[in-house]
């Protein structure tokens, strides 16, 4: 369902391509390691190691591919975006094999190439998920899995869209859709994942320490992560 219902905040709302295209100036300044890497850091089902070939869907600036690049110092990382200005800025990074704009639900890779596919704080951008977990399916080989860090859909519940600053005092809200957890199990299950792990990160003392205006949301579920392991 569409994020407006929920919205309290009321800024303008921009498409995902042209509000990331904006964003890409600041992004690395502005999103908190408390979001995804935190979350990533604490996932005990994947042996990153062991990757020979891993595929960053949405991408953005490289911050995920960072991370891996660390994690999996043995793999091939392909990185894939929407937006041309955030792939800029993650092929800068030098962690990638190759960089391409494309949809997460359609990227023209190949079949079965992947033991390991990553997506970061973009499913909340997609109005429905069945495509994305079909071609997470598509492109990791049997056994493979995929790795979703997504923007809780109790925080947009709670009124707080993605968003950012065009200019000081100009916040532009990017459009976001609330997909429950069900709705996730159901499009995973239907493309032949099964959950191997999944964890929540709350607003906690770490995340008031930079954003001292979210006391308020105290305690409540900001991220989310999920491991799905696709069948043989």
């Amino acid at each position: 369902m569409d994020h407006a219902r929920y919205d309290k905040r009321r800024y303008p709302i921009v498409g995902v391509r042209e509000g990331y295209a904006e964003w890409s100036r600041t992004y690395e300044q502005t999103v908190h390691d408390e979001m995804d890497l935190r979350l990533l850091e604490r996932l005990r089902t994947v042996d990153w190691a062991s990757a020979r070939a891993v595929l960053d869907l949405a991408c953005g600036t490289g911050r995920i591919g960072v991370w891996l690049r660390q994690r999996c110092p043995d793999a091939a990382i392909d990185g894939v975006d929407l937006t041309p200005e955030m792939l800029a800025h993650a092929d800068k990074t030098g962690v990638y094999r190759t960089v391409r704009v494309a949809d997460v639900a359609a990227t023209g890779l190949p079949t079965a190439a992947y033991a390991v596919c990553t997506q970061a704080l973009a499913d909340e951008h997609l109005a429905e998920l069945a495509p994305l977990y079909r071609e997470a399916s598509r492109v990791i080989r049997p056994g493979g899995v995929f790795v979703l860090i997504g923007y809780h859909p109790y925080f947009l519940m709670a009124g707080v869209p993605t968003h950012f600053d065009r200019a000081p005092g100009e916040s532009i809200t990017i459009r976001s859709y609330v997909h429950l957890p069900s709705e996730h199990v159901a499009a995973a299950h239907a493309a032949g994942f099964t959950l191997a792990e999944m964890d929540e990160g709350l607003v906690d003392d770490a995340w008031l320490q930079k954003k001292p205006k979210w006391r308020e949301y105290a305690g409540l579920p900001v991220s989310f992560s999920m491991v799905w392991r696709r069948g043989q």
